[in-house]
């Protein structure tokens, strides 16, 4: 038997000789009776298995079980990989089947991960078992055994998506690889997501999950979920937004008229709120409010009819006649007729009368004999009066020609010992009497021959107390008494007057100058962009980092239109705020808007001023680009309390017009007063100008008192002239009558109400010409009131030297870095360019938390009109070029860094769990202060961006002092 075997694995040879040889073994104490029972008739009958080996995966290190049962079956062995697996490695069992009585034996083997690991095989190893019996053999089905592994990395992990409401979202997962192939199920905020709950939910076979139709509440944090008997991995996680674009609701109704007469404005409004947009969803385009002119109907008074025919004489001796208040009747609350409707008078000359007294005629024509003297008298001594004095006289000059401006002044205290500065040997110097501080710039080029010659007008006074500068509108404007809006009527006449103004047919005092000079300043401009500067005129443009492509460079222009032909076209009401101001040149492709800055005159206030930008068209008309009210994407609009700052695609002429709604719309005067020595030496002038209060307005003064050799003799003052239709009032007071002399009844002077409000940009001023007694005099000391009638007052305290050895030879200004008219490059802006580009990258993304550019404006206060910010490529660096234009005077970006502040405070307050997300969409910004060292860090402390610098300027006090290194 052993010789057979052959060692421990059995031979097919040996097992058959094992069947047919060998007697079978009776069990110890069994009778041959029982072999029937334990071994029936098998004799047709191969082995049939009942239980065949199942594929399995060995797990970790693990072992798998493989069995097999057959019946009937004499032997059973395993055969793995085509080899006899070792009868030892065997365990079996043998059993009687109740059902049929037949032997049925089970066998079972170990199968361990370094058997699997160890074989080298062209398939995967296998095992299979053979049962023998009386006839014959039978194998059983091959089972695979496989080690089972499940990968960590995803071959394609979801990606997050912002979907429109009602789109349809797709997101893409494939498992990583693995034995057996991985199942996928979905999760959403870390719960199932199932297709069998949600029918716009489909997970399909291929792992992707597809949702129909997004709603709001589909937004959240979507994982894919892969697992098999080894292990279960988790995608990353994929952000789906479903974002909703803003709509605009149904406009209100139209408001009532803001006036109760005239002329006024009507309004309506939408919001973006139909619906409101959600989760970075677009802001609605178009304007939010809409204006319309109304005229309320003005009360009219009545007005009488013809008289009718005389009646027939009565017998009293009477005959009467009638009118009626007819022509017109009054209307909307008007004043009915003054004075008797009827009228009765004597029909027989006197006849009825019985006597008559001579007496009365004697008295009436002696009365009239004696006015006819008294006024005779009164003539002659008038004309006596004139004759006599006729080489004293009032300058009353009107400046409308001036133009300039001015931003900042430095003003010294006259000294002893200086020549005349009329010497027209010697370069005029302009002084004063006061110390001011901050430097005041201008062009000197220019200056001189804009304002040379500077002629004077002589007007004479006869027998008023006032200098009267236009008396028929005087009388015309004083007729009825101010209101809280404009008077009945006051519409037509004021605007008339205004366009006879702007025509040339309202005279006034006489212009300074013809000259139209343009004030222009150019700069060539690549990628990095820069800063154009008209100096000392208030108008500066701002050409943003990245506005001009790469390889490429522009030369750009700036040019102040100085002449009267804007003025001429304007319309109705509407006068100028600032400066006419042109860019270009035509045909200037950028990639984003330019911030333009223009100084203007108004007291901002919407209720009273209709503000709104104009731009002129190529045959020299203006239109409308936008109400400064309203909210609009063409181009942005932020009015300052002294500057407007505009966001700008387009190149062209532009200009700031209003147009007042009430009598309480003021715009702001600047008021100054200059003096200088006349020919003679004995006499000296005082000149008072009366100018917008703008830079460049102001610039032209200067200018024209230096060529003068005029010296500054108090500090310039504003004075706020309301829309009342009243005139101003120049006057001088308290002058020393022992030391010196001026001409009775030349005290006053005055501007009419459309010379003034109508200056449009050009200076007016008047003169008064005061003689001293001794040439021992050597100071002059007065008051100057300016006021407007029913208005404000101003007062100009003047002290100053007279005589030639008081003078001193100093300019009242001091120039500075006023000649700089371009900049370009970093040195040109105030947020360095590695932070600029940092702020946009964090606040242009799309935050489901709405912590993105639109949160940037409001903490800026720039939240108004977002639909402008909202079409821009880069809303973050739009929003920045705003805030550089309108802080671009002073020297810190303390109000940035303030802002940053208050949204990193925001994201602090957040959930724990956003927290503790390092990877997240949002990062938390921390700014410290922007002096000195200034750093803006992520919240993940990954990213730190650390900038020094140390602003310089003269005219502002240093914030930030840089320790020495």
């Amino acid at each position: 038997m052993g010789a057979l075997t052959k060692g421990p694995y059995p031979s097919i040879t040996a097992l058959l000789l094992l069947v047919y040889c060998t007697a079978p073994v009776i069990p110890k104490g069994a009778t041959s009776d029982a072999q029937p029972d334990t071994l029936p008739s098998v004799q047709g009958t191969l082995p049939h298995f009942i239980q065949e080996p199942e594929d399995a995966y060995i797990v970790k290190s693990n072992p798998i079980k493989l069995r097999c049962r057959a019946a009937p079956a004499l032997q059973i062995f395993f055969k793995c990989n085509g080899e006899w697996v070792h009868q030892n490695e065997h365990f079996s069992q043998e059993y009687k089947d109740l059902n049929t009585g037949l032997k049925v034996r089970e066998v079972m083997i170990n199968v361990s991960r370094q058997q699997v690991e160890d074989f080298h095989g062209p398939e995967d190893y296998w095992c299979l078992c053979v049962a023998w019996s009386h006839l014959g053999t039978s194998k059983s089905r091959k089972a695979t055994v496989r080690i089972a592994y499940l990968r960590k990395n995803f071959e394609q992990d979801p990606q997050g998506k912002e979907v429109p409401i009602n789109g349809m979202i797709v997101l893409h997962c494939r498992p990583p690889e693995g034995v057996p192939v991985a199942e996928v199920e979905w999760l959403k905020n870390e719960e199932l997501v199932s297709s069998l709950t949600d029918d716009n939910i489909d997970t399909r076979a291929d792992h992707n999950l597809i949702i129909n139709e997004a709603r709001l509440s589909d937004s959240g944090n979507y994982t894919c979920l892969a697992s098999n008997i080894v292990a279960k991995r988790r995608s990353a996680t994929a952000t789906v937004i479903v974002f909703v674009n803003g709509g605009w609701s149904l406009w209100t109704e139209w408001s009532p008229c803001n006036v109760p007469c005239g002329r006024g404005v009507q309004k309506r409004s939408r919001t973006c709120t139909n619906p409101a947009p959600l989760n970075g969803g677009a802001f609605c385009e178009g304007m939010s409010v809409q204006k319309i002119t109304c005229n309320a109907l003005c009360p009219i008074d009545g007005g009488w009819d013809e008289w009718s025919e005389w009646t027939i004489c009565s017998s009293q001796c009477e005959r009467q006649r009638s009118r009626e208040c007819n022509s017109p009747a009054p209307r909307h609350r008007g004043k009915i007729c003054e004075g008797n409707s009827e009228a009765t008078e004597n029909c027989t000359d006197g006849l009825c009368t019985q006597s008559m007294d001579s007496t009365n005629d004697v008295a009436l024509y002696s009365g009239l004999g004696a006015g006819i003297i008294a006024v005779a008298i009164l003539v002659v001594a008038v004309m006596l009066y004139r004759k006599n004095h006729s080489e004293y006289g009032v300058d009353v000059i009107d400046s409308s020609a001036l133009t300039g401006g001015f931003q900042s002044f430095n003003f010294k205290t006259t000294r002893q010992g200086n020549p005349l500065l009329l010497n027209s040997s010697m370069q005029p110097d302009l002084t004063v009497g006061r110390t001011y501080s901050t430097p005041l710039c201008f062009q000197d080029s220019t200056d001189k021959d804009l304002f040379d010659p500077l002629p004077d007008i002589k007007v004479k006074v006869q027998s008023s107390f006032m200098v009267s500068l236009g008396v028929a509108e005087r009388a015309e404007f004083h007729a009825k008494a101010p209101a809280e809006t404009f008077p009945r009527d006051l519409s037509r006449d004021y605007c008339s007057t205004m366009d006879r103004r702007k025509k040339g047919l309202l005279t006034l005092n006489g212009p300074l100058s013809t000259a139209k000079e343009q004030l222009r300043t150019t700069g060539v401009f690549g990628h990095p962009g820069g800063r154009l500067v008209v100096p000392n005129t208030g108008v500066s443009l701002l050409v943003p980092h990245g506005a001009v492509a790469e390889n490429m460079s522009w030369e750009m222009y700036m040019v102040i239109n100085q002449g009267e032909a804007s003025v001429q076209t304007l319309e109705g009401c509407e006068i100028l705020l600032g400066p006419e101001v042109m860019y270009g040149p035509p045909g200037l492709d950028l990639f984003c808007p330019v911030a333009m800055t223009i100084a203007h005159c108004a007291e901002v206030d919407a209720e009273n001023w209709n503000i709104q930008l104009k731009r002129k068209t190529q045959d020299s008309k203006w239109e409308e680009v936008m109400s400064v009210e309203e909210e609009s994407t063409s181009c942005y609009c932020l009015m300052d309390s002294s500057s407007c700052h505009l966001l700008l695609d387009q190149p062209g002429s532009y200009a700031l017009v209003g147009e007042p709604l009430t009598q309480a719309a003021v715009k702001r005067l600047k008021l100054a007063v200059f003096g200088s020595m006349e020919a003679s030496s004995m006499n000296y002038s005082l000149r008072v100008y009366c100018v917008d209060d703008t830079p460049h307005a102001f610039q032209g003064v200067v200018a024209a008192e230096k060529t003068r050799g005029g010296q500054l003799l108090e500090e310039p003052k504003m004075l706020p002239f309301r829309a009342n239709t009243f005139s101003l009032q120049v006057s001088i007071q308290d002058v020393p009558q022992f030391l010196w002399s001026i001409k009775p009844f030349t005290t006053c002077q005055e501007f009419s109400f459309p010379q003034v409000w109508c200056s449009n940009q050009q200076p007016l001023h008047c003169a008064f010409s005061l003689e001293r007694y001794s040439p021992a005099t050597a100071h002059l000391s007065c008051k100057i009131s300016v006021r407007q009638v029913k208005g404000h007052e101003q007062i100009l305290q003047v002290y100053t030297a007279v005589a030639e050895t008081e003078k001193e030879s100093v300019p009242f200004f001091m120039q500075t870095d006023c000649t700089i008219t371009s900049q370009t490059g970093p040195k040109a802006f105030k947020i360095p360019l590695s932070i600029r580009q940092r702020i946009c990258a964090t606040f242009d993304t799309a935050n489901a938390k709405g912590k993105d550019w639109q949160l940037l404006a409001q903490k800026l206060h720039l939240d108004r009109n977002l639909g402008y910010f909202a079409k821009q490529q880069s809303p973050s660096a739009v929003i920045l070029s705003l805030w550089e234009a309108r802080h671009q005077d002073t020297a810190d970006l303390d109000s940035l860094a303030s802002a940053l502040e208050e949204i990193g405070k925001i994201h602090s307050k957040s959930s724990p769990k956003d927290q503790e997300e390092p990877e997240s969409d949002f990062n938390h910004i921390h700014a410290g202060t922007l002096c000195g060292t200034d750093k803006l860090t992520t919240s993940d402390g990954q990213h730190t961006v650390a900038v020094r610098w140390k602003v310089t300027r003269l005219s502002v006090n240093r914030r930030c002092e840089q320790p020495a290194s």
